[in-house]
């Protein structure tokens, strides 16, 4: 676990419902009632050398997430050799809130003597124990009676004090290792911190300023570790290991902590979890004793003690209380795999992103970890993995070169131990380049010039590829990009648009791999290929399919010219619009077109002359208005459907349409951001073959705004867009604030909301030297002109026509 690298400041918080573990465990030990300020965990304390032995396995402490009944521990001082006050060493088993521990569960030694026996404690976890407490007490007559009379009257506040000492612990190694890491980047590779200080973050859950990256490179490392107490967030795997001693699961405490009602922002502060632990010290304080906390720093089979505050050897003596692992079944982190594709493993130092175990990097309890490999053919491989958190997850160490099997796409597993028992991890998808061919996927497509064409190719490591380059003749090569898809394939557009027609080229390049594979292939120039015209009677545009369409200069029909309109493609085929120009009239059904070529040929095509498409005017319409939320405002000037009112309008059927029950009308922008179908039943009556009333709700647009249009809809023919009236959004205005008559010329206030929706405002009806308001405006008041007749006139951005009437309050005299 990584050691601090600079100290650790903790910030003043709030106390609204408890006091953090920093706060709460330094406040303890004043006298009660009285306020003090937190004291950070930085102060250096004594050492323990502890191991613990499951079976035939031993481990060092750093390497055991929690213990279990029959494990043995051996627990020694790990004191320097001038030591001079004396220290007896206490260990407690617990086992539960309400259920005191056997006197036998509270062993003692003495660690001054001479022989190993007398000054280390070696114990055997009992059956029904939960949670385990180490004490350091003062050599004082008596005291071990007092600390052993204290854990048996009260074993609750015990079990909650290891438990939130515990996790303190856990949190403490992430900030460490946080801070280790960006001081290494800092020191060796400074303008690397504003990739890998994001990477941190996410693997280590910690609270990231992304300003700080903007800063200069010798200002950033300092920037991001400000604050430090509060850069840890709660990290659910560890946080959940421990419930506070009312019952209420810590993943709820976490949310209260996490909110401005308790006091600490969105985020909470490095221990995690919102702790009261003042008034558990305070009641064990006494003229002889009193309880110091202390952070455990594990590393290898030592565990440093971190003091928030520096110890008594004078009455009262302080009796440092060192939380331990849980005495429970292991409850290791479900990773999960963070790759969202195959990965590339053609180069050294391969990846595997893990996600939801930040104590994978800054403890020891997963150790071991190995990456299984199989290939196609069967043959397995492993690699031992290392955690990196500025990479996201475990880096494969691979001491030489992948046997030669190892290619194309190779299953992959994590595994490893988690304390003493096995631990998988996620599976992945790797990738190798391998020397098969790369193939057009399928039936090979025509390529045709003068457009961007589809291609999909396959191969052995899509994700590997390094680059796609499209090559015709002299000219220079072209970039193009991809997109992976799924094990085995490559989707690409080829740029043919400005290409003419002939033989291509498609280079694949691999990583690390220095020769591409080239593709041949061809392009071919398609000639157009007509299908037929379709007109409606009394419409002046047509639509013409086939392919190729793009070479249609213009069709002569009916002794007009009619000239391309925009040109889509539905599938494979083209889909050419053309209007009218001239005067002239549609011919009889039978008839045929004649079209000219860019190229200057003219092919017949045949015409289809349709039905008339169905044909309504908009007759009527009325605007009924929301009720005020805030001041009574007026909307005048041109007609506009505010978005909180409701449209009421009517069409009447022409040139020989008869409206019918399953006929619709639709309404949209007209941008066509947003459109709403009106049905029978649905907003939609028809009163007879001649006349239909639609009802619009402006929410069934959504957050739409601007002109609205409308047109019939039948079946599969739809009728020309018509225009409708501006749909405007509403400020909504709260108050009005008027100068005296002696200070008009201070003019009024507006407090409201959504004022960013006001162009301007003005005194007058004739808005004369209105007031504008400033695009994007955030704020909650304007000042505008005092008003000349008693109102204030506001004009609309969505509809300039449009005006609020606001009625101002008479000035004071």
């Amino acid at each position: 676990m990584p050691q601090p690298s600079a100290p650790i400041q903790t910030a003043r918080l709030r106390q609204p419902i408890g006091l953090l573990i920093g706060t709460a465990l330094g406040a303890a030990l004043l006298t009660p009632g009285l306020a003090a300020e937190p004291a950070p965990f930085e102060l250096t304390g004594p050492d323990l050398k502890v191991s613990v032995t499951r079976g035939t396995t031993s481990l060092p402490i750093s390497q055991v997430p929690s213990l279990r009944a029959g494990d043995k521990l051996l627990i020694e001082p790990n004191l320097p050799k001038e030591q001079g006050a004396n220290f007896v060493l206490m260990s407690a088993f617990l086992r539960g809130a309400t259920n005191p521990p056997p006197k036998d569960w509270i062993d003692s030694a003495e660690t001054w003597k001479k022989k190993d026996k007398d000054r280390r404690l070696a114990l055997t976890v009992p059956d029904g124990a939960r949670q385990m407490v180490l004490f350091l007490v003062p050599e004082t007559g008596g005291g071990e009676g007092t600390v052993s009379d204290a854990v048996r009257g009260k074993p609750g506040e015990f079990v909650r004090a290891t438990q939130e000492l515990n996790q303190a612990s856990l949190d403490r190694s992430r900030l460490d290792a946080f801070m280790t890491a960006i001081r290494t980047q800092e020191n060796s590779h400074p303008e690397f911190l504003r990739s890998v200080a994001p990477a941190l973050a996410r693997s280590l859950s910690m609270k990231l300023n992304e300003d700080c990256l903007s800063k200069v490179i010798e200002l950033q490392a300092a920037c991001l570790l400000e604050n430090k107490d509060q850069l840890v967030l709660a990290d659910v795997h560890s946080s959940s290991i421990a419930e506070t001693l009312s019952g209420t699961p810590t993943d709820l405490a976490l949310q209260l902590a996490s909110t401005r009602e308790a006091g600490y922002g969105y985020y909470s502060p490095y221990i995690g979890v919102v702790r009261d632990l003042a008034r558990m010290f305070g009641a064990f304080s006494s003229p002889s004793f009193e309880y110091l906390p202390t952070v455990s720093l594990r590393r290898d089979d030592n565990i440093g003690l971190m003091l928030n505050k520096a110890p008594s050897f004078a009455k009262p003596k302080s009796v440092m209380v060192v939380g331990m692992p849980s005495i429970e079944a292991d409850s290791p982190p479900r990773l999960r795999s963070g790759a969202q594709a195959p990965i590339c493993a053609a180069l050294p130092g391969t990846v595997l992103p893990v996600e939801g175990a930040p104590l994978i990097y800054s403890t020891s309890y997963a150790r071991g970890m190995t990456v299984q490999l199989k290939a196609a053919s069967g043959q397995t491989i492993e690699y031992p993995l290392e955690a990196r958190a500025d990479r996201g997850g475990y880096v494969i160490r691979a001491d030489g070169p992948w046997p030669a099997d190892f290619r194309g796409s190779i299953e992959a597993h994590v595994y490893g131990q988690w304390g003493f028992d096995r631990f998988e991890g996620p599976d992945y998808i790797l990738q190798r380049p391998d020397d098969a061919a790369w193939q057009v996927k399928g039936e090979a497509p025509t390529l045709v010039v003068g457009r961007d064409n589809g291609l999909t190719l396959t191969g052995g490591a899509p994700s590997c590829v390094e680059s796609v380059t499209l090559r015709q003749g002299n000219a220079a090569p072209q970039a193009i990009g991809w997109k992976v898809q799924g094990r085995d394939a490559l989707d690409l557009t080829l740029p043919l648009a400005d290409r003419r027609a002939g033989p291509v080229t498609v280079d694949v390049k691999y990583q690390g791999v220095a020769k591409p594979f080239s593709m041949a292939l061809r392009a071919y120039a398609q000639a157009s290929k007509l299908d037929g015209l379709t007109v409606h009677q009394g419409d002046a545009w047509g639509e013409m399919t086939g392919q190729r369409l793009d070479q249609v200069a213009s069709v002569d029909l009916g002794g007009r010219s009619w000239k391309p309109d925009g040109l889509t493609r539905d599938g494979s085929v083209d889909r050419l619009r053309l209007t009218a120009a001239g005067d002239g009239t549609v011919p009889a059904a039978g008839a045929s077109a004649r079209v000219q070529l860019e190229d200057g040929r003219t092919v017949s095509v045949p015409v289809t002359i349709a039905p008339a498409r169905p044909r309504v005017t908009l007759l009527n319409k009325s605007v009924t208005p929301a009720a005020a939320t805030g001041l009574p405002v007026t909307l005048g000037g041109s007609d506009v459907l505010p978005n909180n009112g409701r449209l009421i309008f009517s069409v009447q059927a022409q040139d020989g349409t008869k409206l019918a029950m399953t006929d619709a009308i639709e309404v949209a922008t007209q941008d066509g951001g947003a459109s709403v179908r009106l049905t029978a039943g649905s907003g939609l009556q028809l009163q007879g073959p001649q006349v239909m009333v639609a009802t619009l709700d402006p929410a069934a647009l959504g957050p739409a705004f601007g002109p609205l249009q409308f047109r019939i809809v039948r079946g599969r023919e739809q009728g020309d867009w018509q225009p409708l009236m501006p749909l405007a959004r509403l400020p909504r205005i709260e108050a009005v604030d008027c100068a005296s008559k002696e200070q008009k010329d201070q003019g009024c206030t507006i407090k409201g909301r959504d004022l960013f929706l006001v162009d301007a405002v003005a005194g007058n009806p004739a808005f004369d030297q209105p007031a504008p308001v400033a695009q994007g405006f955030t704020g909650s008041t304007l000042t505008v002109p005092a008003p000349t007749d008693g109102k204030l006139y506001v004009r609309l951005r969505d509809a300039q026509g449009a005006m609020l009437v606001v009625q101002a309050p008479s000035p004071a005299a």
